[in-house]
């Protein structure tokens, strides 16, 4: 037990010393919000406080008080926090867990994938990362192309590679049934021993990134992998406090045809982004998941 906890502070320590210098700022947020992420798939832990009379929430991550300190002309900044989620459960999932994520000002999201691949090296002692777009891994594995196929397409995808069947969900969602496609069919055969980079993802997909104008459109997002454990997730991020509002708004539509509660957007975030978001690429990373690739804890099936 004492090596496990030697080894992850050292790799705290050496995620800190890779960030300090290149003169990225440490920063810390709170943890207790009054409002919480719209994301129709990630619920929040509500923590009532009796004697103020209120409810607030633990932050799922802290990216919207960490673009609020951007807006503010903090510069480059990271973070290394605890983050909440409730119904997260697992050998890789907990309802409370250790989040890095950091901002990177003028970067588009490739330099900010240069930089991750750079930070993984670093701690896993890694190859450089392998590189496809979202389009170009379904193609690979699947033989065809993720923007283009129908959902009849898709459904019959599903049989033919005998996918389990997950009750409540909607068989008729695109992007669900590219997401269970990519879990079981290509996720396992990513390579064990370098990370993997996806990017481009659907604009459906797009989340809090930009989407750019292609044909057809695609978010400047990416996922990194390795083997088949998910990483961290990144953005070339969204800057117009219009499109993210309406993207909240959207989130709360699905939220209630999903049958989730309904939540407050976060109007502090928002009025960050009226302020002015300068041009950025974030990324979040798990440091549980992190170590325990680190420390090879983690069997690959």
């Amino acid at each position: 037990m004492r090596d496990q906890l030697n080894a992850r502070a050292e790799i705290i320590a050496k995620i800190r010393h890779f960030f300090d210098k290149k003169h990225v700022l440490e920063v810390s947020t709170p943890l207790l919000s009054r409002a919480t992420v719209t994301d129709p798939h990630l619920h929040s832990i509500a923590a009532q406080l009796p004697l103020l009379h209120k409810t607030m929430y633990l932050q799922t991550s802290p990216e919207f008080a960490m673009k609020q300190l951007l807006a503010a002309g903090s510069g480059d900044i990271y973070q290394v926090c605890k983050a909440f989620r409730d119904g997260e459960k697992g050998h890789l999932h907990n309802p409370e867990f250790t989040i890095l994520e950091w901002y990177r000002v003028g970067f588009n999201y490739h330099e900010l994938m240069d930089e991750m691949d750079e930070l993984l090296q670093v701690i896993l002692k890694c190859d450089v990362a392998l590189r496809y777009t979202y389009a170009d891994i379904f193609q690979r594995y699947l033989n065809f192309n993720p923007h283009m196929v129908s959902v009849a397409d898709l459904q019959h995808h599903l049989v033919r590679e005998k996918l389990p069947d997950i009750s409540g969900m909607n068989y008729n969602d695109r992007d669900f049934l590219l997401q269970l496609l990519m879990t079981y069919c290509i996720e396992p055969k990513f390579d064990k021993h370098r990370p993997t980079f996806i990017y481009d993802y659907p604009a459906s997909q797009a989340m809090l990134s930009k989407i750019r104008n292609d044909n057809p459109p695609v978010g400047e997002r990416f996922e990194v992998y390795m083997g088949d454990i998910e990483l961290a997730n990144g953005f070339h991020e969204l800057t117009d406090a219009v499109e993210q509002r309406r993207r909240f708004e959207q989130d709360k539509i699905q939220r209630k045809a999903l049958g989730h509660p309904d939540v407050v957007m976060d109007e502090d975030f928002l009025a960050a982004l009226e302020k002015g978001l300068p041009n950025c690429a974030g990324v979040a990373l798990g440091i549980d998941r992190l170590v325990m690739l680190a420390l090879k804890a983690i069997c690959f099936f």
